[in-house]
């Protein structure tokens, strides 16, 4: 038992140096972690210290020549020293309490610091970072303005080479924009002289006008001679030409009123004026655009012309081919009526086909008064052909339903005459099949033939009657007369078929047993298989005795069937 208790005793006495063991260790690296933070703030707070604000502020000194300038320069100044002596030191002191906390252990007050301490240095280095570009605007305000004003005076030099070079193409604008490369000119003497007093806080102003000044003229002499040769020629000559071809369209009886063209015209030139103006001022905006959209409108103008000429001869065409087509569909509609007590007598019409011949003519008494509209229309001239050849091409539409659904009707009644003339002729065609196949039984004489095929004939000989009955009818009744000729001649072509196909089987029979009658002697069992095979063809067993017969001589001769085909399809 003294042993237990000492192994236990043992075990626990480990346990315990682990855990203080672990717990040191940890301690160790809590500390450990915490010091690296604190030395990562300091070269952070360090790096704002080596800000080159002392630097900068060393260049200004040389170019302070008046007391705006020197009232920067004193505020950069004050600020550089809140920088340094305050705003620093402070921090400093926050990084010696926080070496104080990590040697005490107290990591809730290190963690709250340490994030305070950031902070702080974050504010320091955007205060820092925020004096030294105000700084910077000023000791590179020279290099970068210079920079840039030299980029805008090449453009300068380009525009007003390009200007010089074609100033017989701005006209009357050749004054203006004179003038305004003399005011840029101007603006570039501004720019030197403010940069020899160093008031930069002027310069940037001086530099925005000459980039704004100079994009302008470059919009100027690129777009005033376009727009003056659009405003004064182009546009001018379109409507001129857009006049003097309505007025010969109108003359010759094209209605343009919807047009508007005369009230455009004015329009046009009091807007081109007003553009002018603009222009003369060098208010540029908008003006290519109303330009380019009159210039559409004319062109559009010119399209709309040729569209009417288009559609007056369309129009005359249509209108032509119509009245023709109109005229001889009166004449049929007309006939029809005539004609249509007879042909109720003549065969059993429904009141369906009766009914679409009048729904037809109510058609064409309103198709005849729409045309009679139109043509009051072109009299009067008061709808352009555009309209009126739409006018025509839906009455034709209207007119060829029309007359598909009169074709339909007229082509029912003739659907009826054809059928009877079509029976008749099939009932000739019946009754020579019916004739053949009789001569076919008649001209083979079978030994027997089986009772289907008089009971095929029978069939065919009463349906042939039926078809007979329905001729001699009258009014006739077409439906009826049809079904009879299609049953009639569904049963004489069966007819047909059984006889060919009983004689054919019957023939390749016969042939099959003299075929193997060489063989009779020789094989016992093709003698015993012809013997039934012969048998069944005298009890009219055809198709049984053709099986047997090709089985026992292909006993010796495997292509029996196909030799037999071969020989009776010559």
């Amino acid at each position: 038992m003294q042993g237990q208790y000492l192994v236990i005793g043992s075990y626990l006495v480990i346990c315990i140096i682990v855990v203080i063991v672990v717990l040191h260790f940890m301690r160790k690296s809590f500390t450990n972690k915490y010091r690296s933070k604190v030395h990562e703030l300091e070269i952070a707070k360090n790096m704002v210290a080596s800000t080159p604000v002392s630097l900068e502020l060393s260049k200004v000194e040389p170019i302070i020549k008046n007391d705006k300038m020197e009232e920067k320069y004193n505020d950069w100044q004050d600020r550089f020293v809140e920088i340094r002596e305050n705003k620093l030191s402070k921090i400093d002191d926050m990084l010696i309490d926080l070496d104080v906390y990590i040697d005490k252990k107290d990591y809730k007050n290190c963690i709250y610091r340490l994030a305070k301490t950031e902070l702080e240095i974050y504010k320091v280095r955007e205060s820092a970072d925020s004096l030294l570009e105000e700084i910077k605007e000023i000791t590179l305000s020279e290099e970068k303005y210079r920079a840039i004003v030299i980029k805008l005076k090449t453009k300068y030099r380009e525009l007003n080479k390009d200007f010089q070079d074609h100033r017989q193409m701005y006209d009357e604008m050749q004054e203006a924009v004179e003038l305004q490369l003399e005011n840029i000119e101007r603006r570039f003497l501004d720019f030197e002289k403010v940069m020899e007093s160093n008031q930069y806080s002027e310069v940037v102003h001086i530099v925005k006008a000459l980039d704004t000044m100079i994009e302008h003229m470059g919009i100027v002499i690129k777009e005033v001679p376009d727009l003056l040769l659009m405003a004064k020629q182009v546009i001018p000559n379109r409507m001129k030409e857009v006049s003097e071809l309505n007025d010969d369209m109108v003359k010759q009886g094209y209605p343009l009123d919807y047009l508007n063209v005369p009230y455009n015209l004015e329009e046009s030139q009091k807007n081109i004026d007003h553009i002018l103006d603009k222009i003369r001022v060098l208010n540029l905006e908008d003006c290519m655009f109303e330009l380019k959209t009159m210039l559409d409108y004319y062109d559009s103008l010119f399209v709309d012309f040729e569209k009417e000429r288009l559609s007056r001869k369309v129009y005359v065409e249509m209108e032509r081919d119509f009245s023709k087509k109109l005229e001889k569909t009166n004449k049929v509609v007309c006939e029809v009526y005539n004609q249509l007590d007879d042909i109720k007598n003549m065969y059993d019409l429904n009141d369906q086909d009766v009914e679409t011949i009048h729904e037809v003519n109510k058609v064409l008494v309103v198709i005849n008064d729409d045309y009679k509209k139109m043509v009051a229309k072109v009299e009067a001239k008061s709808s352009p052909y555009s309209l009126l050849q739409q006018e025509v091409e839906e009455l034709t539409i209207r007119l060829k339903k029309m007359e598909d659904d009169l074709d339909q009707a007229l082509k029912s009644l003739g659907n009826m005459y054809d059928d009877e003339i079509r029976a008749r002729e099939q009932l000739e065609e019946i009754e020579s099949f019916l004739k053949q196949s009789k001569e076919k039984m008649r001209g083979y004489k079978l030994p027997i033939i089986t009772n289907n095929y008089f009971v095929q004939l029978s069939e065919a000989n009463e349906a042939i009657e039926e078809v007979i009955k329905e001729l001699k009818r009258k009014p006739i009744v077409i439906r009826t007369l049809n079904t009879r000729v299609d049953t009639a001649r569904d049963l004489v072509l069966k007819l047909y078929n059984t006889t060919n196909e009983m004689i054919k089987t019957a023939q390749l029979a016969e042939m099959a047993i003299v075929f193997g009658n060489r063989y009779r002697l020789v094989y016992d069992e093709v003698d015993t298989g012809l013997e039934d095979a012969e048998k069944l063809f005298f009890k009219g067993e055809y198709k049984k005795a053709l099986d047997v017969s090709i089985k026992a001589v292909s006993l010796v001769d495997e292509n029996i069937y196909r030799k037999l085909l071969a020989v009776y399809d010559k």
